[in-house]
């Protein structure tokens, strides 16, 4: 027994408690790193930047979608989507139109159905709230005869927050093609 203290009042260094200490001061270490790390990306400008672009696009990218969709079995249902994916000069030109496109879509009996193939925001205006996107998406119209046909087209949007929300303000066919100067 009086040899067993012996060798621990040695002096001897003791291994694990030494290794235990430089593990904790190693993870403390790392983890005030990764903290500093995360609260500076957290409050970053250019993070909330990416965060409004990529719910202006996401937005922008449903609004056109929404705006290319009716089908006449639904018309009440579809039209109040378009009126509610709008704001502005555009909201009001649906909202005052609406009776009249309905007649015309109730008597052609067409659906239309809009697929995103692609989108991008080409102009975003964080601070006045305003940005443009560019969709490309294909378009399929079914007749009342069941006959199908598809269109690709590229639409280019512009986009104002309101309420917190982004919505299409105005909307339009983007050029196709180049043209030739000569």
């Amino acid at each position: 027994m009086k040899r067993a203290v012996r060798l621990l009042g040695t002096g001897r260094p003791r291994p694990l408690p030494a290794l235990a200490l430089a593990l904790t001061l190693a993870a403390g270490g790392s983890a005030a790193w990764a903290g500093q790390d995360w609260y500076r990306a957290a409050h970053d400008e250019r993070a909330a930047y990416a965060a409004q672009r990529d719910a202006a696009l996401s937005a922008g990218e449903q609004a056109v979608q929404n705006l290319n969709t009716l089908d006449h079995r639904e018309l009440e249902q579809g039209l109040d989507l378009w009126e509610s994916s709008t704001t502005g000069e555009l909201h009001e030109q649906l909202a005052d139109g609406r009776d009249e496109f309905a007649a015309q879509v109730k008597e052609a009996k067409t659906v239309s159905t809009a697929r995103v193939l692609s989108g991008a925001v080409t102009e975003l205006d964080d601070r006045a709230g305003r940005a443009r996107v560019l969709v490309a998406l294909r378009v399929t119209v079914e007749a009342a005869d069941g006959a199908k046909t598809d269109k690709d087209s590229r639409m280019l949007g512009e986009l104002t927050r309101t309420g917190g929300r982004w919505k299409l303000s105005a909307l339009g066919q983007a050029p196709v093609g180049g043209t030739s100067t000569g």
